[in-house]
């Protein structure tokens, strides 16, 4: 199976790093900027669970593509999701299929519409991860899950095939008959973590130690309300587990997003909080956690971008 990595980032990376490792048909699709680093460097995984070095680790740009791939997994930014559909498009055949690792749910609709809902499976990890300065792939905890699987819950041939492709390397695959049930209970929690640690800039364990971590929860709730309603209504397991999680006063959890803010960066403000709020059937107006919670992320990109106007003004 040729398999296509579309970046070669700090999650895609891993996953093709690790695949390349174990001898899959891998090749990188990366900007001009990462070809040169990756040339002079290799691809680099820093991990207590075993490192990898690829000293010339198969890559290509968008204009070299020639011919289509078997899988093409996907693991960028939301907000990079158009550009990153127009680089890997000539790798799309008629029998190609597409793994996204994106959060949230609308990219799934995106690029449904854009090579035919047939092309695109479900599919998300868990696995934190980082890129340093000098381009190597940090893995900073112990979890490197991915699960993916037909949209409709069968498994099909190609899922196998998949499954075959996916298996032996050193991290944890699986095939799920309920794809679409754990992409949004990992969205609910996601939209919750990032929501509440955003608003208070706080860890869990902060929030939770100044006594209103029954805002965390109440947040969480909101959030579940809304998969419930889209017909997705999280299990019983999962709502405790995270219920439980939200009031522990050690916790150190906070969401990627938070680091993000703080470092300036992007933030997947739309994809996460504001398509979820989009779907909760709210009035206009209507004033929710939720909305608080995307409001302040996205005031943060106004304010981004007023700075960045003023950097660039004569």
């Amino acid at each position: 199976m040729r398999i296509l990595v579309v970046g070669a980032g700090a999650i895609g990376g891993y996953f093709g790093g690790r695949l390349l490792e174990a001898g899959r048909d891998v090749t990188f699709l990366v900007r001009t900027g990462r070809a040169a680093q990756l040339a002079k460097t290799g691809l680099v995984i820093k991990s207590r669970l075993g490192d990898v070095h690829a000293p010339n680790p198969p890559m290509l740009t968008e204009h070299e593509i020639v011919a289509p791939f078997d899988l093409v997994l996907l693991s960028c930014k939301a907000y990079d999701l158009t550009s990153a559909t127009a680089s890997f498009a000539p790798a799309v055949g008629p029998a190609t299929a597409i793994l996204p690792l994106l959060n949230g749910m609308r990219h799934l609709d995106v690029l449904a519409a854009r090579f035919g809902a047939g092309a695109v499976l479900g599919g998300q990890c868990h696995i934190s991860t980082a890129l340093d300065e000098e381009g190597r792939i940090l893995h900073l905890n112990e979890s490197h899950d991915l699960s993916f699987g037909e949209r409709g819950g069968s498994r099909t041939a190609r899922a196998e095939s998949i499954a075959t492709a996916l298996s032996g390397a050193q991290f944890d695959a699986r095939f799920s008959n309920e794809i679409l049930q754990e992409m949004w209970e990992k969205w609910v929690f996601l939209a919750a973590a990032a929501g509440i640690t955003c608003l208070m800039r706080a860890t869990i364990g902060d929030i939770a130690t100044a006594g209103v971590d029954d805002i965390a929860t109440a947040l969480f709730d909101e959030c579940a309300a809304i998969a419930s309603a889209q017909g997705f209504a999280p299990r019983v397991e999962f709502l405790d587990r995270v219920r439980a999680a939200f009031v522990v006063k050690s916790s150190l959890l906070t969401a990627s997003m938070l680091r993000d803010i703080e470092r300036g960066a992007r933030v997947e403000a739309d994809h996460i909080l504001g398509d979820l709020l989009g779907r909760s059937g709210a009035k206009p107006g209507a004033v929710s956690i939720l909305r608080i919670a995307y409001a302040h992320t996205k005031a943060y990109e106004a304010r981004k971008a007023r700075e960045l106007a003023v950097t660039a003004s004569p």
